[in-house]
């Protein structure tokens, strides 16, 4: 979805870190970061990327992620990227042969929100795209967050592990109570406009003959005003129907050009 405004200033609130444990493609850093945008994330950290930092290709992805990726830091080792944080939770897809406490992301982003409002730090890790995280680094987290996903084809590509759970933290957090722009309900014209809509097309339609029957007459109006209720039409939807409705009434005071003219019979 496009829908960047770049004249909106962006709120620099505490969120939690995300890690990634050595990311292979540039891409793939730029999209997570775009994600880590979308939804409010700020603070992304890298474990020996591959490819090095910075990164053409990562600042191209990322679609104007600037305050993201101009924050980036990078680290030697998984110990020094997380020295800071005293929540971490390990994303995997894998069973692990290991005690630890597995969640879900509305409840990791539920505690997340908790710890980070707390004044403490947080973080949220990520592996590599072909293999994810070793046991070794998911043992240095508190707990494993997994996504309900098709068993079969449990693998996600980072950006979109990073969007749903940066995603749920914005939820939990409290920020995405309303949506970023207003419902169209609060457009809706006043009660009077339609009742002066109704009473309109219900004149023309007795003037044109339309009620054929005076005792089904009430039933027809109630049919046709609960209809246009439910279109909860703006000011301006309703002045255009009641525009449609008068030019339909005057339709024989205006010559059509359309209409054939009979053909004129001459003489052999």
């Amino acid at each position: 979805m496009a829908g960047t405004d770049t004249s909106i200033k962006i709120e620099l609130l505490p969120t939690p870190a995300v890690i990634l444990c050595e990311p292979q493609l540039g891409e793939n850093i730029g999209t997570a970061a775009r994600a880590m945008a979308n939804f409010g994330l700020l603070d992304m950290r890298l474990v020996r990327p591959r490819d090095g930092w910075p990164n053409e290709k990562a600042i191209a992805t990322a679609s104007r992620a600037d305050h993201v990726i101009n924050n980036v830091r990078v680290f030697d080792t998984l110990e020094a990227a997380i020295a800071d944080l005293t929540l971490v939770y390990a994303t995997t897809a894998r069973s692990r042969d290991m005690k630890k406490d597995v969640i879900g992301p509305d409840e990791a982003a539920g505690r997340l929100v908790a710890h980070i409002h707390g004044g403490q730090r947080a973080g949220l890790l990520f592996g590599r795209e072909k293999w994810g995280l070793l046991n070794e680094e998911v043992a240095l987290a508190d707990m494993i967050v997994t996504l309900p996903v098709e068993p079969a084809f449990a693998s996600l590509n980072i950006a979109q592990a990073v969007l749903i759970l940066a995603y749920e933290w914005r939820r939990q957090s409290g920020q995405a109570e309303t949506l970023p722009f207003g419902s169209a309900l609060a457009d809706v014209a006043p009660r009077s406009e339609l009742v002066g809509l109704f009473e309109h097309l219900e004149g023309v339609l007795d003037g044109s003959g339309f009620f054929t029957s005076a005792e089904k007459r009430p039933t027809v109006v109630d049919n046709l005003r609960t209809a246009l209720t439910r279109g909860n039409f703006s000011s301006q939807e309703i002045r255009t129907l009641r525009g449609v409705i008068s030019s339909i009434d005057r339709r024989h005071e205006r010559p059509n050009p359309n209409r054939q003219k009979p053909a004129t019979k001459t003489e052999d």
